[in-house]
């Protein structure tokens, strides 16, 4: 029954709004290619190309391909996709680059996933073919790696690729997403923001491949990783405060007593305390220590306010769901 289910679903996408997404910048030799494949691949779908100020003809490639083109005049993918997700109205939201590296071929089985298992989130998560070893840049792969594993030991959730820029969305999702970043820590955002609200989501293996010549990639590894990173911890203390400064109260109470330990032990066998100022100064660490804690303590309940709000206006979408699928199965 749960194959006919998701055959069905597969085959009748023309009950669903579908929007492809695809953020440009300077993407001339590859976004007609790359709407032209997702058209293809997924006929269901109306795919929109915005422009983020490009210097080429990006606008013109990706019209005469078919799609609907639209501008955002401020700098970043990040303010990119806030203007996308305030404009566009569907029920499933696809989200790629324009630069002909994510496979669109495989845009169908993410869909299929998020629909059969009544996801939230579909994350291409990247892989390269053995032959392709330019794909995927060093510095980039390594800096993901690091940022990766550093969100998962912070947030406890396992995924393997949190950068990756191809993903699909459900409708409450996206109404749901406040996207406050600018630039490339957009994809840090994406995935924070589905732990924090526990949403369902998966990763799907897709091939990852290289840009053509005479392209190149905005992404800059040193500059946007440390903004990754930046972000990853201001997010961290948004959404787990009282674990964040837990952690800096541990670390100023350690601080506190390496300096307090030596003058307590003089005072002990001497009845006198030679270093007043140490002592004041372990005295004032151990305040602010504490200080830290009652802070976390207090935003704890703060966020988890925010949390329950974002929360509710998660669950005011409704759930994808094929009725008319089920409807068909029950009456046919």
């Amino acid at each position: 029954m749960l194959d006919q289910i998701a055959e069905a679903q597969t085959s009748s996408l023309k009950g669903y709004r579908i929007a492809v997404l695809l953020p440009c910048r300077n993407e001339t030799l590859t976004i007609a290619r790359v709407v032209s494949e997702f058209q293809a691949a997924l006929p269901e779908s109306e795919v929109y190309v915005y422009d983020n100020r490009s210097t080429d003809d990006t606008a013109e490639q990706a019209s005469k391909a078919g799609a609907f083109v639209r501008y955002e005049p401020q700098p970043g993918k990040g303010n990119v996709v806030r203007r996308m997700f305030a404009d566009i109205d569907a029920d499933i939201y696809v989200i790629a680059d324009g630069d002909n590296t994510y496979e669109a071929a495989a845009i169908r089985h993410l869909v299929d996933r998020l629909l059969t298992e009544n996801l939230d989130m579909v994350v291409g998560a990247r892989r390269i073919a053995p032959e392709d070893v330019a794909a995927y840049r060093r510095g980039h792969r390594g800096g993901n790696l690091f940022l990766t594993s550093f969100v998962r030991m912070l947030f406890g959730a396992k995924f393997t690729d949190m950068l990756s820029g191809y993903r699909v969305f459900s409708r409450r999702y996206v109404k749901s997403f406040p996207a406050l970043s600018n630039g490339f820590e957009i994809e840090t955002e994406f995935t924070i923001h589905a732990l924090e609200l526990k949403m369902p989501f998966a990763e799907v293996p897709t091939r990852y491949g290289s840009r053509p010549p005479g392209s190149t990639s905005k992404l800059k590894t040193f500059t946007d990783g440390w903004r990754i990173l930046g972000t990853a911890l201001l997010l961290f203390k948004e959404v787990r405060p009282f674990l964040f400064f837990t952690l800096i109260f541990l670390g100023l109470a350690v601080l506190s007593l390496i300096l307090a330990i030596p003058i307590v032990k003089t005072f002990l066998e001497t009845g006198l305390v030679p270093r007043f100022p140490t002592a004041i100064l372990a005295a004032s660490i151990m305040l602010l220590a504490f200080l830290s804690l009652t802070c976390g303590l207090i935003l704890d309940s703060v966020a988890r306010g925010r949390r329950e709000a974002k929360r509710m206006v998660y669950l005011a979408y409704p759930l994808i769901q094929a009725r008319q699928i089920l409807e068909q199965f029950h009456h046919g």
